[in-house]
Order: structure tokens, then sequence, then C-alpha cells
């Protein structure tokens, strides 16, 4: 699986960085045909949920995406992490076990 970073309109820390990234590998446990995951971790208009973590997951025929709110990153990664997972499940069910 490659995976791409990108923390748009704020300075991202080298912790939340690898934070990030050793998140999304956890989806390989899941489903291990994952082409490629982006994360984009973007500020957003909320007070309450500032952070947003869109998460792009590419699997073979479909695109997983993946938006979460919090407030704060870890949080929102962590969402969205569980969120994709949720839904790889479901593709993986609907595509690959076959009856």
């Amino acid at each position: 699986m490659k995976t791409t970073f990108t923390a748009r309109h704020f300075e991202c820390s080298n912790d939340l960085k690898e934070f990030a990234l050793s998140s999304v590998e956890k989806l390989e446990q899941f489903f291990d045909k994952i082409i490629v995951c982006d994360v984009v971790l973007r500020p957003g208009q909320d007070d309450d949920n500032p952070a947003i973590a869109d998460l792009n997951v590419k699997v073979p025929k479909t695109l997983i995406n993946v938006t979460e709110e919090a407030p704060n990153y870890e949080q929102a990664v962590g969402l969205a992490v569980d969120n994709a997972v949720r839904q790889l499940r479901k593709y993986k069910t609907k595509h690959f076990e076959h009856h």
C-alpha cells in the first residue's frame, strides 16, 4: 500500500504525521488489496471540531472516501480510520466473500 500525507493550511508536527501514517497502516490488517491511501489533514470552520481528517482509500474498482471532524487531528484521524475499516469490511464482504 502506497501512502501519501498532506497537511493543508497549517504546519504539521512530525509527531502528528507519524501518528496519521501509522494509523492508516492498520487498514492493511483488514484488507490487503489497498492500492493507495491518501491522508489529508485540514483545519475546519467549526469551533467545536476544528480539525478535519480526510482519507481516500483506493481499492480495486472502488474509492472509499472518509471525512471526519474532531476537536484535534489525532481524534479526527482515529475516527476516520475506524470509519474506513467499517467500509473496507463491507466492501470486502460484498466483493470477495462468495457464498
